[in-house]
C-alpha cells in the first residue's frame, strides 16, 4: 500500500463514509485527524461534530483484576462560541452533562471486552462543534465503538446506539433539541446485534409497552449501525494499513483443578450456608471467616497460590447464589423473586430542613431533605447544551459509612451524579410549573446505609420530602431496581435487589414512576439474548412493586402538606407591565433599594424576570404583603377618578405637589386646596402632610392635576 503525501506531509488514506438513519445523516470520517491514537473517528451529524479517539496500553496494567477502561468526555466551549465563564478563562472540570455522557458510552462499551482483559485503555470524545440541533452525546457514542473497531484491542463490538423520543405518540430516532421539546420521552438505547445493552431514560408517565415498543424499534437502528461499523472498518483497512502495535489478549487462567477441587470440595457447603443468612455485613464477615479456614486447611497444597483461592471461592459464590434462586427460588434473605423486603417511611423528621423523608427498604436506607429557594439561586448551567438554567435540583450522596467501610470525602463521583441525575429525571415531571410553584428545588438524598438499591430509594424518599415541604407535585413517584438470574433457557427476574445480586446476577433495571406510568429507567446488561420477552415481564413486575411502595407512601402522607414550613420563603408573584421594570428598579436600582429599606432587607428579597414577573420571598408574611403593595404601587398609572393618601413635597405660590404614588407626583392648585378662597398654600398645608386627594385631570404630557378633600382654611 502506497504511503499518501501531501504537501510533504505523509498522511493516511481519510475514509468518509454517510449513514441515514431516521431521516438524518451520520457521517464518520477517519484518517485525517489524530493520527497517532489507536483509533481516531470524526463524527457529524449537521454541524455538530465530535472526535472521538481510542488509546490501548500494549501489556496489562500490574496489580489489576479489573478492565482498567476510562472514557471522558470533553466539552469544548469554543464549539458553540462560547468564552468560559468565571476567572479562568478555560475549560475546568468536566460539567455534569460530560460526566453523565461520558457514563453513556462506557456501560456499554465495558461488557464488550473479554474477561481477563486487564490493558488500559482510554477512550476521549472531544466536541468540537455544536448547532444546538443536533445532540453529540449519540455521535460520542458510536464514534467510540468505531474507534476501539480500529484498534487491535479484543473488543467484542462493534456496539451501537440510538436516542429515542415519541412526538404526536410517534418514535423518533435521534430528535433534535427541538423535537425533544415536544417528546413524551428521552430514551437513550445502546447494544450490540445480539442484545441491548444499556438503556438509559426520562418520560413523561410513559405505559410499560411503549418503553418495550421503544426499545424494539431502538434494536433494529443499533443492528443497522453495527453492520455500517462493519463496512467502514473494512473499507478503512483497505485504504490503510493495519495498526502495528502488538496488544496482549488475555492468558486462559490456569486451571489448577486439582487445587480447585479440593477448594470446592472444603468451602462449597460453607458458602451455601453463609449466602442464607440475610444480613449483609455478617454475611461478608463469614465468608471472609471461609477464606482464612480454607487457606489454613489447605496452606499444604496452596502454597502461594493465595489469589487463586480467592477467585475460586468467588466463582462457587455466585454459582451457588444463582442455583439457590433457580433452582429453590429463595434468595440470599429468604425472599421470594417477586418479594420486596421490609420498607419503613418517615416524614418531618428534621426541624429545619423545608422538608425531609426517611426511606427504608431492608438494610438500605436513604435520608431526602429539600430546600425551597427563590429564583435568584436557580441552577446556572455553563455548557454546550440549550438549556441556561435549571431550578429543580437533585443530589445523591453515597458516603462510605453507608456500607461499613472508611473513605475520603472527595466531592461527588460518577455514580453520585449518574444516580443523583436519574433521581431528578424521575422526579421532574411531577414538580410543578413555575408559575404555579415559583421556588427553586433542591433535594439531597443522604444515603445512609447500603445495600442494593440505594438510587430508588432516594427516588421514594425525595417524594415523601416534596410532600413533607407542601410542594403541590403532580403525584407521588417510586422507583424500584430489578435483577435477572439466566442459565441457558431458566431465567428468574428479581424484584427489589439486594448489592449482592446485583454484583452477580445478570441485569440491573431500575424503574421509576408514578402509578400512571414511566418517568424514569436505567438497565444495564450482563449477558446477551435477553429478549423484549423478559423486559417486558421486569416491566410489569417492577410496575407491581412501584404500586405497593406508592400505597405504602399514601398511608404515611397521602397528600402534600397544605401549608410550607414556617422556615420557608413565602413567595409573592407580581406581574407588572414589560415597560415599567424601569419604573419599578428605579435609578441605579433606587426604588427597590427603597422597598427593602423599608421591608427589611434581612426578610425579603425581589426578583425581576423579563417578561415582567416579579418574585418577592419573605420570611415574614406581614413584610412580604407590603413589599407586593409598594412593588404595585411603583408600577401603577393614576387614573381620573381615583383617590389617594398622598404625601405633600413641595408647596408653592400656586398649589401645592403631592406624591400620590412612589415617583408620581401631582400638583393641587390653591383654588382646589379647599371649598373657599385662601391666602396662600401654607395656610392649608406644609411639606410632609398627609392629605387625601383624588385625580382630576391627566393631560397629554403626563401631568397631572389633582383635587383636596376634607382641608379645611388654618387661618383666622
Amino acid at each position: 500500500m502506497e504511503a499518501n503525501v501531501q504537501g510533504g506531509v505523509q498522511v493516511r488514506n481519510v475514509v468518509t463514509q454517510d449513514f441515514e438513519i431516521g431521516g438524518k445523516t451520520l457521517t464518520f470520517e477517519s484518517g485525517l485527524l489524530a493520527r497517532q491514537a489507536d483509533g481516531a473517528i470524526l463524527v457529524r451529524m449537521g454541524d455538530t461534530a465530535v472526535l472521538v479517539t481510542a488509546v490501548v496500553a500494549e501489556e496489562p496494567a500490574e496489580g489489576r483484576d479489573f478492565l482498567p477502561l476510562t472514557v471522558d468526555v470533553d466539552e469544548k466551549m469554543y464549539a458553540a462560541g462560547k468564552i468560559p465563564g468565571g476567572f479562568i478563562k478555560r475549560e475546568g472540570r468536566p460539567s455534569e452533562k460530560a460526566t453523565l455522557s461520558a457514563r453513556l458510552i462506557d456501560r456499554p462499551l465495558r461488557p464488550s471486552f473479554p474477561k481477563g482483559f486487564y490493558n488500559e485503555i482510554q477512550v476521549l470524545a472531544t466536541i468540537l462543534s455544536v448547532d444546538f440541533k443536533n445532540q453529540p452525546d449519540i455521535l460520542a457514542l458510536n464514534g467510540a465503538s468505531l474507534a476501539l473497531l480500529l484498534t487491535n484491542a479484543p473488543f467484542n463490538g462493534p456496539v451501537a446506539g440510538v436516542r429515542m423520543g415519541r412526538v404526536d405518540g410517534s418514535f423518533v430516532i435521534n430528535p433534535t433539541f427541538e423535537e425533544m421539546e415536544k417528546s413524551e420521552m428521552d430514551m437513550i438505547v445502546a447494544g450490540n446485534r445480539n442484545a441491548v445493552l444499556m438503556v438509559e431514560a426520562g418520560a413523561n408517565e410513559v405505559s410499560e409497552s411503549d418503553v418495550v415498543s421503544a426499545m424494539d424499534q431502538a434494536h433494529k437502528a443499533i443492528i443497522e449501525l453495527c453492520d455500517f461499523q462493519d463496512r467502514f472498518k473494512e473499507a478503512y483497512l483497505k485504504e490503510n494499513l493495519a495498526s502495528e502495535k502488538i496488544i496482549e489478549t488475555p492468558l486462559e487462567d490456569l486451571s489448577y483443578s486439582e487445587i480447585e477441587e479440593k477448594i470446592r470440595q472444603f468451602a462449597t457447603g460453607k458458602l451455601k450456608e453463609a449466602l442464607r443468612n440475610p444480613d449483609k455485613l455478617a454475611r461478608e464477615r463469614q465468608e471472609e471467616l471461609i477464606e482464612d479456614e480454607t487457606v489454613a486447611e489447605l496452606e499444604s497444597i496452596i502454597e502461594d497460590k493465595i489469589e487463586f483461592v480467592s477467585k475460586v471461592l468467588a466463582k462457587i459464590r455466585k454459582e451457588e447464589m444463582r442455583k439457590m434462586i433457580l433452582d429453590e427460588g429463595i434468595r440470599a434473605d429468604g425472599r421470594t423473586p417477586t418479594e420486596i423486603r421490609p420498607i419503613l417511611i418517615k416524614t418531618g423528621i428534621l426541624p429545619r430542613p423545608h422538608g425531609s423523608g426517611l426511606f427504608v427498604r431492608g438494610q438500605t436506607q436513604v435520608l431526602s431533605v429539600l430546600t425551597l429557594g427563590t429564583v435568584r439561586e436557580e441552577q446556572m448551567i455553563d455548557g454546550l447544551g440549550v438549556e441556561e438554567s435549571k431550578r429543580y435540583m437533585h443530589h445523591y450522596n453515597f458516603p462510605p459509612f453507608s456500607t461499613g467501610e472508611i473513605g475520603f470525602l472527595r466531592g461527588p463521583k460518577r455514580r453520585e451524579i449518574g444516580h443523583g441525575a436519574l433521581a431528578e429525571r424521575a422526579l421532574l415531571p411531577v414538580i410543578p410549573k413555575e408559575d404555579e410553584f415559583p421556588y427553586t428545588i433542591r433535594i439531597v438524598s443522604e444515603v445512609l446505609e447500603s445495600n442494593g438499591s440505594s438510587s430508588m430509594a432516594s427516588v421514594c424518599g425525595s417524594t415523601l420530602a416534596l410532600m413533607d415541604a407542601g410542594v403541590p407535585i403532580k403525584a407521588p413517584v417510586a422507583g424500584i431496581a430489578m435483577g435477572l438470574i439466566k442459565e441457558d433457557d431458566r431465567i428468574a427476574v428479581l424484584t427489589d435487589i439486594l448489592g449482592l445480586e446485583d454484583a452477580l446476577g445478570d441485569m440491573d433495571f431500575k424503574v421509576a414512576g408514578t402509578a400512571k406510568g414511566i418517568t424514569a429507567l436505567q438497565m444495564d446488561m450482563k449477558v446477551e439474548g435477553v429478549g423484549s420477552d423478559i423486559l417486558a415481564k421486569a416491566l410489569d413486575q417492577a410496575k407491581a412493586a412501584r404500586l405497593y411502595i406508592l400505597g405504602r407512601i399514601l398511608e404515611v402522607i397521602p397528600e402534600p402538606r397544605s401549608e410550607l414550613s414556617k422556615y420557608a420563603p413565602r413567595i409573592i408573584t407580581v406581574k407588572i407591565p414589560q415597560e415599567k421594570i424601569g419604573d419599578l428598579i428605579g435609578p441605579k436600582g433606587k426604588n427597590i433599594r427603597s422597598i427593602i429599606e423599608e421591608v427589611g432587607a434581612a426578610v425579603v428579597t425581589i426578583d425581576i424576570e423579563e417578561d415582567g414577573t416579579v418574585f418577592i420571598a419573605s420570611t415574614d408574611g406581614l413584610a412580604g404583603e407590603r413589599a407586593r403593595e409598594l412593588v404595585e404601587a411603583y408600577t401603577r398609572e393614576p387614573k381620573v377618578g381615583e383617590q389617594y393618601m398622598g404625601t405633600v413635597t413641595k408647596t408653592t405660590g400656586f398649589g401645592a405637589f403631592v406624591e400620590i404614588l412612589p415617583g408620581k407626583e401631582g400638583l393641587v392648585h390653591i383654588s382646589r386646596l379647599t371649598k373657599g378662597r385662601v391666602p396662600t398654600v401654607e395656610s392649608v398645608v406644609n411639606v410632609g402632610d398627609k392629605i387625601l386627594v383624588e385625580v382630576i385631570d391627566i393631560d397629554k404630557q403626563g401631568k397631572i392635576s389633582l383635587q383636596a378633600l376634607n382641608l379645611e382654611y388654618r387661618g383666622k
